[in-house]
């Protein structure tokens, strides 16, 4: 993603996707009243809270005039007009973008940088800036030890090797000192070397999330992709040899028929598991109206994977990957026992984080906001101590009740069971019928619990989450139907403990 670009807060435009499966309905066509309203429930609800909101008027944001000095910047409540909020608690997950990439590939439409290789020296210098912006302001407080920091791209390993001992430096390497922390970072197969394995690990790095997408050749190169059908597998020899054992590999699946040389999703599936890495993640193939791939598909040489191909795809992963002792703890993502994504479930249990970096998102609770897009807007503007931000919002009401069922929907934690059917009983029956629901004991597949909820959690299946963002609605209007004296929607996530909703996210650079 950025993670607020992988994981990301949920954002404007980001509302209704639903990761992997961003405008896919299962069983439905894109123009059948059940998937328009899904689409349409979900940007009105957008559309609604944007035209509801104030925009301050300052230098970074709509409406912003000259440049203004941090000492000239609002940074108050009053200066808004707004209430004032309570004071922030410290923040203990962050998210760093690093927007450099070799190449953009031909589905990608994220905040990316294209070079031979990454601007470390500007990209240390905004990082720091912003830093410099954020301690001034004050509203995103960085605790003195941090729980979770993931460097997300783009393709931070284009960087080189010095680039996480510089972003420790920035950061503070007291911050970074906890036996706990955990610290990811994404690579590229064909970056990803021994000298910058090692750099990494000496810097603190111990998780590595590495962009596969296929072990098919013809599809790699189709894709984009820079390296070959073994680069996956020296990369992880390479990260394994270094002490990095805490891996992560992305898998791309949905992709276009027609193509030359099709792949074997199977033989995927058996190349992946021969490599043992603890966590996965799935992605099913987008198509952004911008990208090299849009343009394809619109002259007609390939066309869109199937609905039924993209849904078996899908159900046979969950079964191969289960099989084999992996946990199907979220939509998009397996692990094996205890090798989950700490970072990603900040995002998803709506706890607070920082995001630095163009494109980066950043919420603590009611605040959600992001910086610009652009590289070549945000730089010198971080690099002299400005906050490049392109907007906020406060989150409530509606948009909090919407943002509890999506993203407690979307993991398998799921949602108070007592809360909901008191709501939507016929709705929970329907879909516990259909299969695309469960009743569960309050523990997670991760063996976490939840004492104040006794009555069990409502979960998607599979084949729920499929349809995620349909659900999603239709549990949403039934809530907001619900009289007066039903339970509140409590229990999503832990108090305190968001990538935007961006790991649910394109497969990456």
């Amino acid at each position: 993603m950025v993670d607020p670009l992988k994981a990301p807060a949920i954002h404007p435009g980001s509302v209704g996707a639903s990761g992997a499966y961003a405008s896919r309905v299962v069983g439905q066509r894109p123009s059948s009243d059940v998937a328009c309203r899904v689409r349409d429930a979900l940007e009105a609800e957008q559309a609604r809270r944007l035209a509801a909101f104030p925009m301050p008027e300052f230098e970074g944001w709509p409406g912003g005039s000259a440049a203004t000095a941090p000492s000239q910047r609002a940074t108050s409540s009053e200066s808004s007009g707004r209430a004032r909020m309570p004071a922030p608690a410290p923040v203990r997950s962050v998210y760093v973008h690093a927007p450099f990439c070799s190449r953009r590939c031909a589905y990608c439409d994220f905040a990316v940088q294209v070079g031979r290789v990454g601007d470390l020296g500007g990209w240390e210098r905004a990082i720091k800036g912003e830093l410099r912006a954020i301690a001034y302001e004050g509203r995103f407080p960085l605790a003195a030890e941090l729980d979770t920091l993931y460097v997300g791209g783009g393709t931070p390993s284009l960087l080189g090797a010095g680039a996480m001992t510089a972003l420790a430096g920035a950061l503070g390497p007291e911050r970074l000192r906890s036996p706990t922390l955990e610290w990811t970072a994404e690579a590229n197969p064909e970056s990803f070397t021994a000298d910058l394995a090692t750099e990494w690990r000496r810097a603190g790095v111990n998780r590595v999330s590495l962009g596969v997408q296929s072990f098919h050749g013809p599809t790699l190169a189709w894709l984009g992709r820079m390296h070959g059908p073994e680069g996956a597998r020296e990369a992880v020899a390479t990260a394994r040899a270094a002490g990095l054992t805490n891996l992560s590999l992305d898998l791309m699946f949905g992709l276009p028929e027609g193509r030359a040389g099709e792949r074997d999703w199977e033989c995927d599936l058996d190349r992946l598991l021969e490599l043992e890495p603890p966590h996965v993640s799935l992605y099913g193939l987008s198509v952004e109206p911008t990208t090299p791939l849009a343009r394809t598909l619109a002259r007609g040489r390939v066309r869109p994977a199937s609905e039924e191909r993209y849904r078996d795809e899908y159900l046979h992963s969950v079964e191969r990957l289960t099989r084999a002792g992996y946990l199907h703890y979220e939509v998009s993502n397996f692990c094996l026992p205890g090798r989950h994504s700490r970072h990603n479930r900040v995002y998803w249990e709506g706890g607070s984080y920082l995001g630095l970096g163009n494109a980066a998102h950043s919420f603590s609770d009611p605040l959600r906001r992001w910086n610009v897009r652009d590289w070549e807007d945000y730089a010198p503007r971080a690099s002299r101590g400005e906050l490049a931000v392109a907007g906020e919002e406060e989150v409530g009401g509606d948009a909090r009740r919407l943002e509890r069922v999506w993203l407690g929907l979307r993991t398998d934690r799921g949602l108070p069971w007592d809360s909901v059917v008191a709501a939507a009983s016929r709705l929970v029956e329907r879909w516990i019928r259909r299969g695309w629901a469960r009743r569960e004991s309050g523990a997670s597949a991760e063996g976490r619990t939840d004492p104040d909820h006794g009555g069990g959690r409502l979960r998607l299946t599979a084949e729920g989450w499929l349809l995620l963002d349909r659900l999603t609605v239709e549990l949403d209007v039934a809530l907001a139907q619900a009289p007066n004296d039903a339970p509140p929607l409590e229990g999503l996530g832990d108090a305190g403990a968001c990538e935007s909703l961006t790991t649910a996210r394109q497969p990456r650079d």
